[in-house]
């Protein structure tokens, strides 16, 4: 095999093959937990279309030779030299032509949330079943001919992130942040739609006088620069974990004035993590020239 016939080894499949499958998958790319280091976020991309991988937690990626050096700890000569003797995954080619098997998630009906199943979950979580359906819907669609349902949270372009208990997560595409904006010079900046109403709750609030941003994943802090750069203060309620710091730094970068609220939830994994835990008032964004 070339070099490039190498490089074209589909990630997808070879991972496969390791009995290593992504946690959420969304059609032309999956989110695995890092093949190669502790991970508890998923944060580990694989485009499915373009064949190459990028985790978010070391801001590392690159191709398939890359990935086995990162996960053999081997040399790229070794690393091409095991690929091609195992003869494990199909060429990138042969992926292209299978790609009408892949059947996108249709919507068949958006509607208040009613399901106990969903109400039930909503209550576990510790959110007002009034406060989710505000900004939420119960979602009816179908993936690969079969019916399913879930909550979504519909983003800026239309699509929805979709969760259902008891860890399921996906999307309807396009995939895109979501953002709420009340005239405010101040953004209140939180990875998932759980963590945002999770702040709601904890403030006893129904909306916010500030702008908001929900990332809905850190993938997408490239998406959201130009909309928190318009702003003077940013404050980030992102999880706890190396790929919220990740995504704080990067966004730091970029020379915006940025708080980093995740300190007020330390130990728990995220802010909704921490509501259900122990439910109290976190401190607020408060007027420029008064102790934060």
């Amino acid at each position: 095999m070339t070099l490039d016939e190498i490089k074209q080894i589909n990630i997808r499949e070879y991972l496969g093959q390791l009995n290593i499958r992504p946690v959420r998958d969304y059609g032309y790319y999956g989110m695995y937990y890092c093949p190669f280091r502790s991970d508890h976020n998923a944060s580990f991309k694989v485009d499915y279309r373009k064949n190459v991988w990028y985790d978010f937690g070391t801001n590392e990626g690159g191709s398939i030779i890359d990935l086995v050096m990162k996960m053999e700890n081997c040399s790229f000569n070794e690393a091409a030299n095991r690929l091609e003797s195992k003869h494990v995954c199909m060429h990138k080619s042969s992926w292209t032509n299978s790609q009408t098997e892949i059947q996108p998630i249709v919507p068949t009906m958006i509607l208040p949330i009613t399901n106990p199943k969903l109400i039930a979950w909503i209550q576990e979580r510790k959110i007002d079943l009034d406060l989710a359906n505000r900004y939420c819907k119960e979602i009816h669609y179908r993936n690969r001919d079969k019916q399913y349902f879930s909550i979504g949270f519909r983003n800026d372009k239309g699509g929805y992130e979709l969760s259902s208990p008891p860890s399921f997560k996906s999307c309807i595409s396009p995939k895109e942040i979501t953002t709420f904006r009340n005239g405010s010079d101040t953004c209140l900046l939180f990875e998932g739609f759980w963590d945002f109403l999770s702040y709601l709750t904890i403030q006893k609030i129904e909306r916010t006088k500030n702008n908001v941003a929900v990332l809905n994943s850190v993938a997408n802090v490239p998406k959201a620069m130009n909309f928190l750069k318009t702003h003077k203060e940013i404050y980030a309620y992102l999880d706890n974990d190396e790929a919220g710091q990740k995504a704080t730094e990067l966004i730091n970068s970029a020379n915006l004035t940025v708080y980093n609220r995740s300190s007020q939830f330390v130990g728990f994994k995220d802010l909704n993590d921490y509501l259900q835990c122990k439910k109290q008032v976190i401190e607020k964004p408060k007027k420029r020239g008064l102790r934060l």
